[in-house]
């Protein structure tokens, strides 16, 4: 039987992959070695008594004793906060979901990989922020990193059997996000609420904000470069409305390879989870026909700063995409709470990396986990008093 762990299990990509291996026999189809969330207890806990998980693990440490009464007499273990996460990622298992959004997935994605399984990642920022250090441990340990963004999952899928060095070009598409319509004036007065209501995707609060934005894009693109090994210059990002198509590769034959399918996280999930095999999966087939056409249009950066601030840490690389990424966060919180503008976070993180390079070479190679989170940490601070300058000025 294989054994799983699920970080991020109360997100949307932990539920999707709960409902999977629900539908897959639960418990009795896998061990479940681990399951951790946020503050939503009630629900993780519901989700430990159903997998019979080990132990259910709560990133807040005043949410305990509530996953600890909800659990009483289940057998499931219980704990909180970090250190608890990166030690339920020391636990082995076969299959890992890294399904925590941030620069928080970090440290219990690269533990996990020490057990040499597979690492199923949708913490994009992972391969942002430490992408060299996150593939070299990889390596060394003989784990499998298996991408589960509906990019990158298209793009490894587009790519089995194919020879790395026949590829030209890999095209990113994007959604646009919820205000991707919107007349260029009226960005920089766009609410929470606004940035909230994406037209096609259901996802978390923050991710859907980072799509209005193109951030996630951004982070995606540089993810690209780090998991595929290939030049900045061969990544494109094409905005396609419809999110039908989710990643194309382009040989150097003039052939493109498209991804197509519904969209729903579930497939990337599942691909990933049944890897290398192909299982049945809930989802919706695609009737072309009734869809009747497909569009896409190229990206205006002027619109979207995030994807040439994305090129810009690509070209330095080294450290310079824990600053990006650590930046993005604290722009992204003060937006959140209604104390920076919209158009205004592109511009806190250009401040911060402009500042950080100017105090020390973001392109020296993350060697070890503290090099990242000392990037992160300075970038923060530096963040948050880009974003206060920025308030004062409104």
């Amino acid at each position: 039987m294989r054994s799983v762990s699920v970080f991020g299990a109360t997100g949307s990509i932990g539920e999707s992959t709960f409902d999977l291996l629900m539908r897959a026999g639960g418990p009795a189809a896998y061990r479940t070695v681990a399951l951790t969330g946020g503050r939503n207890v009630a629900r993780l806990a519901e989700m430990a008594q159903a997998l019979r998980a080990e132990i259910a693990v709560t990133a807040y440490d005043d949410c305990l004793p509530d996953l600890r009464a909800a659990l009483v007499g289940t057998g499931v273990a219980v704990a909180a906060g970090f250190a608890a996460i990166a030690e339920a990622a020391d636990r082995p298992a076969d299959w890992v979901m890294s399904g925590i959004v941030g620069a928080a997935g970090l440290v219990p994605g690269l533990r996990a990989l020490r057990h040499g399984g597979k690492l199923a990642l949708a913490n994009k920022e992972s391969l942002v922020t430490a992408g060299q250090l996150l593939m070299a441990t990889a390596a060394r340990y003989e784990a499998t990193v298996l991408p589960v963004d509906s990019e990158h999952s298209a793009i490894f899928q587009a790519l089995v059997g194919e020879d790395m060095g026949a590829v030209e070009r890999i095209i990113l598409t994007a959604s646009g996000g919820a205000l991707r319509d919107w007349p260029m004036e009226r960005l920089a007065d766009a609410t929470v609420a606004e940035a909230l209501a994406h037209p096609n995707w259901a996802m978390g609060a923050r991710i859907t904000i980072d799509s209005a934005s193109m951030f996630n894009k951004a982070l995606e693109v540089i993810e690209t470069r780090e998991f595929f090994g290939i030049e900045p210059a061969q990544v494109e990002v094409i905005i396609h409305p419809e999110s039908i198509i989710h990643s194309m590769v382009g040989f150097r034959d003039g052939a493109v390879m498209a991804h197509l399918g519904a969209p729903d996280m579930r497939h990337p999930i599942g691909y990933a989870l049944n890897w290398p095999e192909r299982l049945a999966l809930p989802v919706a087939r695609l009737d072309l026909a009734a869809l009747g056409a497909l569009t896409f249009r190229a990206p205006d950066e002027a619109r979207f700063p995030a994807l040439r601030l994305a090129r810009e840490v690509m070209a330095v690389r080294g450290l310079a995409g824990a600053a990006f990424n650590a930046a993005k966060e604290i722009a992204l919180d003060h937006f959140i709470a209604g104390q920076l503008g919209f158009m205004d976070m592109a511009g806190v993180v250009e401040d911060t990396l402009v500042r950080v390079s100017s105090q020390t070479r973001l392109g020296n190679a993350a060697e070890t986990l503290e090099d990242v989170v000392q990037m992160d940490h300075l970038a923060r601070i530096m963040a948050a008093e880009a974003a206060k300058k920025r308030v004062k000025g409104r």
